[in-house]
C-alpha cells in the first residue's frame, strides 16, 4: 500500500518544500528556533502578488531569505538591540502597518463598490466632459492692464506663440501657450466659460480673471469628443471610488475616536 503519491514521496526525500509541507512543518530550524510555515507562505504570497511565478526556485529563494533573516535577527537580539527604545518603536510601527493593511483589505472585501455606483460615476464624468474637446493657447499675466496689453498686440498682428514668452504659466509658456486637447472640465470655471464661447481661431478681447491671474485665450481648434467605453474605464473608476470609500471610513473612525 502506497502512503504517498510517488512524486510527493520523491519530493519529501529530496527536501522539497511544497505548499502542503509549509502548512505541516517549519520551513527550517536555525539554532534551535523554528521558522513557522506561515511566515514562508506570507512571503510567497507577497512575491506572487508582485508577479513572480510559483516555482521551486522561488520557494528555495524564500527559504534562504527566511533563514538569513532568522540568523541576523538572532544576532541582533543577542546584542540586545530589540530592547532599545528606538528599535522597539520602529517594530511597533511595522506591526501597526501590517495590521492596518490587513484591516483595510478586509474592509474593502466586505464593502465593495457596486456596479451601480461605478455606472453613476461614469455618467457623471461624461456629463462633466461634454461632447467637445478644445485646443486653446493662453497667456497668463499678473494684472488686468498687462492682459489688455497682450490683447492689443494680438489685435495688431502679433502671434500668441511669441507673446506667451511673457506668460506666468511655466507649463505652457515654452510651448507658445499651448494647453493641448482638453475638455472644459479640466480648467477653472472662468477660463472654460470664456473658452467655449470663442469661435475657432478667435481670442478673448477682454481679460479673463481667475485665481491664477488674468488670461488671454486663443482657441485654435474644436473637435467632437467621444467618451471611452464604460468597460474600458471601469477598473479606474472602481479603484478611485473604493479609495474614496476607504478614506471616508477612516475619517468616520477618526471622528468617533475619543482623543485627548
Amino acid at each position: 500500500m502506497k502512503l504517498f503519491p510517488s512524486r510527493l514521496a520523491i519530493a519529501l526525500v529530496a527536501g522539497f518544500i511544497s505548499q502542503a509541507s509549509f502548512a505541516a512543518a517549519p520551513v527550517a530550524t536555525v539554532n534551535g528556533t523554528a521558522i513557522p510555515a506561515e511566515r514562508a507562505e506570507a512571503m510567497l504570497t507577497e512575491q506572487r502578488a508582485q508577479g513572480a511565478p510559483d516555482s521551486q526556485q522561488l520557494r528555495d529563494a524564500v527559504r534562504e531569505e527566511l533563514v538569513r533573516r532568522e540568523v541576523l535577527a538572532q544576532e541582533a537580539s543577542g546584542k540586545g538591540l530589540d530592547k532599545k527604545a528606538e528599535v522597539k518603536a520602529q517594530m511597533e510601527l511595522a506591526r501597526q502597518a501590517i495590521l492596518i493593511r490587513s484591516y483595510l483589505q478586509d474592509y474593502v472585501k466586505n464593502n465593495p463598490v457596486s456596479e451601480a455606483d461605478i455606472r453613476l460615476e461614469y455618467d457623471a464624468i461624461k456629463s462633466r466632459m461634454g461632447d467637445k474637446e478644445y485646443k486653446p493657447r493662453h497667456v497668463l499675466v499678473e494684472t488686468e492692464d498687462q492682459a489688455k496689453g497682450i490683447i492689443a498686440k494680438l489685435q495688431a498682428g502679433s502671434s500668441i506663440e511669441d507673446l506667451a514668452r511673457e506668460s506666468r504659466d511655466p507649463g505652457s509658456k515654452e510651448r507658445g501657450g499651448d494647453l493641448g486637447w482638453s475638455n472644459p472640465g479640466m480648467f477653472v470655471a472662468p477660463f472654460s466659460e470664456a473658452m467655449v464661447k470663442l469661435e475657432k481661431g478667435k481670442f478673448t478681447t477682454t481679460p479673463v480673471k481667475s485665481d491664477f491671474g488674468y488670461h488671454v485665450i486663443l482657441l485654435e481648434d474644436v473637435r467632437e469628443m467621444k467618451a471611452p467605453p464604460f468597460d474600458e474605464v471601469k477598473p479606474q473608476i472602481q479603484q478611485r471610488l473604493q479609495q474614496q470609500k476607504v478614506e471616508k471610513h477612516i475619517l468616520d473612525l477618526r471622528a468617533k475616536a475619543k482623543i485627548q
